[in-house]
């Protein structure tokens, strides 16, 4: 009795850590995956250090954002640093 009660305390700790630590990290993963994958020319952003912005090109792991009024402050960043997507509004 000992060795399979050791055995299935070991199965339960392994369960709860699976859907408490690493299930809610995937979900997270996969959300933020949706989120780089949505971003299209024109949405405005928000970065990780807070800044908004409108998306002005996308590369395959790169975005070039303008930021504020200043049509020369274009800055290239890694798309792992969008928090949030607003969506440019459509002209239909």
């Amino acid at each position: 009795m000992g060795w399979g009660f050791i055995i299935g305390y070991i199965v339960l700790i392994g369960a709860l850590m699976y859907f408490m630590a690493i299930r809610p990290q995937k979900k997270q993963q996969k959300k933020q995956q949706e989120l780089m994958n949505s971003v299209e020319t024109g949405d405005s952003i928000l970065t990780t250090s807070g800044f908004y912005g409108v998306v002005i090109d996308i590369t395959d792991d790169t975005v070039i954002v303008e930021f504020g009024n200043n049509k020369n402050c274009r800055i290239p960043m890694q798309k792992s640093a969008i928090v949030d997507v607003e969506k440019a509004k459509s002209d239909n």
